[in-house]
């Protein structure tokens, strides 16, 4: 089967009937919502849906379309980093489509909402046209309030739309990508700096060592960093895990574990955000099973377990799972 996901963060987490009117234009396209997931402190959206790859270039289109109409990026605020009404809407291969064929639903996504919507849009990801527009906290870097200086400089022009700050919807970054999981790990103390040194110890991009060159991070393909989340009275390390094959989940668990109590605090638990998919928590089961010499019961709910996916609400593979979410919403219907 030829199936996209699509997983675009819209910029409103607080007033429902704004959500639902966006949820509403994308699921009116034949496309099946996974998942809808809304924060208040970040003041952020994401929505997860699959369909077959028509479905879910025209169902994307109209969710930014609404999303301009309903969000005001003027009044915005919020705890996560955003750049935009549709802050970001990456496509993902699923099944027998191509990664190459997600690239292009996302060119002649960005070309329409440029020239219908007037919103700048940034190829990242897979779709990105150069190297410093591969990733996308490069893109965002200045966030909402830094846009209008920097769509004025010649290297950050966008490659679709206007060349000039769009103040009510911002700007919207469009790519194919590979599946990311994101993921936030909670710990037991409330100093921020803990998380964030945490996610410097860990991610990719490593921290700045005084005098130095910067010290690299112990994976690869990770993006991370550390907040307060008043909606949970939680202090996280947030996660992006951009390629789950090299750098698995339960890896990175353990190793905020060991980082922590370094720093005199605990890993308690952990959030997805959205979907996983399947084969993420087959090979967290497998480690922990390895990992305790048991291999008895579903490696599911062994990874959801001993990665502490029910400490804030509890897990259920049939939601949280791209694969079970989508076979279960098909029986359904």
């Amino acid at each position: 089967m030829r199936l996209v996901e699509c997983v675009p963060n819209f910029s409103e987490g607080k007033d429902g009937r704004r959500i639902d009117a966006i949820v509403r234009a994308i699921s009116q396209l034949g496309v099946r919502v996974l998942h809808v997931d809304s924060g208040e402190s970040a003041n952020r959206t994401v929505v997860t849906f699959v369909g077959q790859p028509n479905q879910v270039e025209a169902a994307a289109f109209e969710g930014v379309r609404e999303a301009s109409a309903q969000i005001d990026m003027r009044s915005h605020t919020g705890t996560h980093p955003r750049m935009g009404a549709t802050d970001v809407c990456p496509f993902i291969p699923i099944g027998d489509t191509a990664l190459e064929d997600c690239v292009l639903i996302s060119e002649r996504v960005g070309e329409r909402v440029g020239r219908e919507l007037k919103i700048p849009v940034y190829l990242y990801a897979e779709s990105a046209k150069s190297e410093s527009r591969v990733r996308l906290p490069d893109i965002r870097r200045g966030q909402y309030e830094g846009l209008g200086a920097r769509i004025d400089d010649p290297e950050f022009q966008p490659d679709y739309g206007p060349v000039a700050l769009n103040a009510k919807s911002g700007a919207t970054a469009i790519g194919g990508r590979r599946f990311l999981i994101a993921w936030n790990v909670n710990l037991d103390t409330k100093d921020v700096f803990i998380a964030k040194e945490i996610a410097r110890r860990l991610r990719t991009s490593g921290r700045w060592n005084p005098g130095s060159a910067r010290i690299p991070g112990r994976f690869q393909a990770l993006q991370g960093d550390g907040w307060y989340i008043e909606d949970f009275d939680k202090v996280q390390v947030t996660f992006n895990i951009l390629d789950h094959g090299r750098t698995p989940i339960a890896r990175v668990y353990e190793a905020c574990k060991e980082e922590a109590a370094t720093l005199g605090a605990s890993v308690t638990g952990s959030e997805l955000v959205g979907l996983v998919p399947g084969d993420a928590l087959l090979d967290a089961g497998r480690f922990y099973a390895n990992l305790t010499g048991s291999d008895a019961g579903d490696p599911l709910m062994l990874a959801a377990e001993h990665l502490g996916l029910n400490e804030l609400s509890p897990f259920d593979p049939k939601s949280r799972v791209v694969e079970l979410a989508y076979e279960t919403l098909a029986g359904s219907t």
